[in-house]
């Protein structure tokens, strides 16, 4: 940090990213991370240490500083996180901390710093039946495109937003929207985003989603043929046909394989859509934000003539329910083999309720997805392509904030990670636009060396606890998010 740098109106330079802010007395930078205090950059944030006592319900433990209490510090108690760490762009020198400290009587180095993601984004599971777009249509925040839908999984939606196309490859306005997105996801904050041609949604991280106004409160029990497995001897005896309406695939238990095995009558039904196997049928309707995902308010209207060569009689009782219990109708044929609705019967209450109890509650999850390569490697290590090969021969721990990081075999250290594992506000931005992650390297002493480590920074976790950084002495403790 070239804090010496001064020009006319005593403001000094900021080189903690590309941005270079020149930062007057008293004031922060562009990125409101770095501040001009007293002639002296400092962060504005307190270095984070994850405090396993604070996490298993005791006191906050002191820090050197301030008062010390005679415990012995290190081991896996006291955990130095890159959050307010500070960056070292362009990490030519060696990265802000280099701890050491003992776990089980080894010794291990964990080395932190706040790393600048042009090539990010975040990978966002929201539970949901209810159509929110088509696969690859844009999704939008404040207007500007900022990420795509992607792949449908089970009983989730699924976006992709962010990445390099997005925060430096569009407009400045595409830029900016992007990483004001990401920056509030990551940090655990609602956004508000819009999908060409489909849904408004209200996605924050460990909350449940918002869809076109409409607060989401169970994730789906299964497809429609999973639930026809999972509850088809319990509807046995009570009800002469179930159709659980799914917009993925629609199960009939008179014709599905359960329902066979049981010994399950035919009722002589027919189903609109595209039959699959025994009791499985695709596409019987649009998908949608009604019935199981679908775009039909009415479940009848999935149903043909039924057949009475097949089965089909007066009199004959039908239960229609969705994925997660919350539709549902019962139904009586006529004489003219018309399901006519009727009260359900209190024996088939149960059965209902029981799939609404199998549900999940709904959820949004974030994950943070960084290539975490290029110069920063350089301030952990004097020959970078090491530090890669240790990460990747798992010899070297990778976290972010704290949070474990999965780590993508191939090239290069790709790595994701749950943003609800880290503590509260871990990410910052740069105007570039980029995004600020908290990173950490946790490895042996010996393979520190013998990877080119920065031996002659690494500094005990007393020391650094005493005696602070370069870009100030504040220290917030916090209990590990998640165990």
């Amino acid at each position: 940090m070239s804090g010496t740098r001064v020009r006319p109106g005593d403001k000094i330079r900021c080189d903690a990213c590309p941005v270079m802010c020149y930062i007057a007395e008293g004031r922060v930078g562009a990125c409101d991370r770095y501040a001009n205090d007293g002639g002296r950059i400092v962060r504005c944030d307190p270095i984070t240490v994850l405090d396993r006592r604070l996490g298993e319900g005791g006191e906050v433990s002191p820090f050197l500083q301030r008062e010390w209490d005679g415990d012995v510090l290190g081991g896996d108690t006291l955990a130095v996180t890159a959050v307010g760490a500070g960056t070292t762009y362009p990490d030519y020198k060696p990265a802000p901390f280099i701890v050491s400290r003992e776990v089980d009587g080894a010794d291990f180095v964990t080395v932190v710093t706040e790393a600048i993601f042009s090539y990010c984004g975040v990978k966002v599971k929201i539970d949901t039946d209810r159509h929110i777009g088509s696969e690859m249509a844009a999704v939008r925040a404040g207007g500007e495109a900022v990420g795509h839908v992607t792949t449908s999984e089970y009983g989730s939606q699924m976006l992709s937003l962010g990445g390099v196309e997005h925060l430096t490859g569009g407009s400045k306005p595409e830029g900016r929207a992007t990483c004001d997105a990401l920056l509030r996801l990551c940090n655990r904050e609602p956004v508000e985003l819009s999908v060409d041609g489909g849904a408004q949604v209200i996605v924050q991280a460990g909350q449940a989603p918002v869809v076109n106004g409409h607060r989401e409160d169970r994730m789906r029990v299964g497809c429609g043929s999973a639930a026809i497995g999972m509850f088809a001897s319990q509807w046995q005896g009570l009800v002469d046909e179930v159709v659980v309406v799914d917009d993925h695939i629609t199960g009939v238990v008179s014709e599905h394989q359960a329902g066979k095995v049981l010994g399950w009558p035919d009722t002589g039904i027919r189903i609109r859509g595209r039959r699959s196997t025994p009791g499985r049928y695709f596409r019987v309707a649009d998908p949608g934000s009604g019935w199981g995902g679908t775009d039909i308010d009415d479940p009848l209207t999935i149903l043909g003539d039924w057949n009475p060569k097949k089965g089909a009689r007066p009199g004959l009782t039908l239960l229609m329910v969705s994925t997660t219990g919350e539709q549902w109708g019962y139904y009586v044929l006529d004489d003219a083999l018309v399901p006519q609705p009727a009260a359900l019967p209190p024996e088939l209450d149960p059965t209902v309720a029981l799939i609404a109890e199998n549900c999940e509650p709904a959820l949004c999850t974030v994950l943070f997805m960084g290539g975490a390569g290029g110069s920063l490697r350089a301030g952990v290590t004097r020959n970078p392509v090491r530090l890669t090969r240790s990460v990747q021969a798992q010899r070297t721990r990778v976290t972010v904030g704290g949070a474990p990081a999965y780590v993508w075999p191939g090239g290069g250290i790709t790595l994701m990670a749950d943003v609800t594992r880290m503590p509260v506000n871990a990410f910052g931005h740069v105007p570039t636009p980029a995004l600020v992650a908290p990173l950490e390297f946790t490895l042996p002493r010996d393979e520190y060396r013998a990877l080119g480590g920065h031996d002659e920074a690494v500094r005990t976790l007393r020391d650094v606890l005493e005696r602070g950084g370069e870009y100030g002495a504040d220290f917030r403790a916090v209990p590990p998010e998640g165990g």
